[in-house]
């Protein structure tokens, strides 16, 4: 039996002029169109192709070599490309649109706006939906992240504290607004680092290395920066956040505080529009 809205490895079983049906065991042969048939590996009766299977438009089970963005099981930055009266179609890379019911809407949405969905399997029909109430998909037992775990961030949505962000496709944490030192856009996926682990359960976020050690890093880098600059580097602490930013992606704070550092053990000079090595 296949696994549908996810990829499977299936086994090739007829060749035809339309394309290649594939093994699906109960659910009897799937059809794999031409224009998916990949050109750079054996397609012979036998061979095994790794493919997508879902329902195309006429409601029958058919497979693509075409990555949608995302699979069931996982949560995706969706378009919201058409509605009707059962609910808002989200455009997930496939010729078939996956269908928001309205019952599963947390908050109104118009067409050419963007959510973030999880994408399920629905028990009744076997159809691959989404929904935007995430918390049911999110794990409720206790994260054993420890604080300067590096982890994958989703950010999904705009508080008066900052953004949550959904970790490592888990759990729940927050990206307070003073963490937030470039721009970030929801939706979009992002190298994230844990903060704190408050006793309350809540998880506090950075978009930087945090602790000692990624103290000791950033002046590693500043130095090896002077070094590549011919033993200039025009930034210092008066440097705007914005450039700053762009040239090691840390926060003025954490920037200030490793110059500091440098400046305690004697390798540095800074002066007001750059710095330099002390010898």
């Amino acid at each position: 039996m296949a696994d549908i809205g996810r990829f499977n490895k299936l086994q090739i079983i007829k060749q035809t002029g339309f394309g290649l049906y594939l093994d699906g065991g109960e659910d009897g042969e799937i059809l794999l169109p031409n224009r998916y048939v990949p050109k750079d590996q054996p397609t012979e009766i036998g061979d095994w192709l790794r493919v997508f299977v879902y329902f195309d438009s006429e409601d029958r089970i058919i497979a693509t070599t075409t990555r949608p963005r995302a699979q069931v099981g996982e949560f995706a930055n969706l378009k919201v490309v058409a509605r009707n009266q059962v609910g808002l179609f989200l455009d997930w890379g496939l010729p078939k649109d996956v269908l928001l019911p309205f019952a599963e809407l947390k908050k109104p949405l118009e067409e050419g706006q963007y959510c973030v969905a999880y994408l399920y399997l629905d028990k009744h029909t076997s159809r691959v939906l989404a929904t935007t109430r995430l918390d049911r998909y999110l794990d409720k037992t206790p994260a054993r992240y420890k604080v300067g775990d590096a982890v994958n961030l989703l950010l999904v949505e705009r508080t008066d504290l900052g953004y949550k962000a959904i970790i490592n496709s888990e759990h729940w944490g927050l990206l307070h607004r003073n963490e937030a030192f470039r721009p970030v856009k929801l939706g979009r996926k992002e190298q994230g680092y844990i903060r704190e682990m408050r006793p309350d359960g809540k998880i506090n976020l950075s978009l930087q290395p945090v602790g000692s050690q990624a103290a000791d890093l950033l002046q590693q880098q500043i130095l090896e920066r002077l070094q590549a600059n011919g033993g200039q580097l025009a930034l210092s602490d008066r440097s705007s956040p914005e450039a700053i930013s762009e040239a090691f992606n840390v926060s003025k704070s954490n920037f200030k505080k490793a110059l500091g550092g440098l400046l305690k053990k004697g390798v540095i000079r800074i002066h007001p529009e750059h710095i330099e090595p002390a010898n």
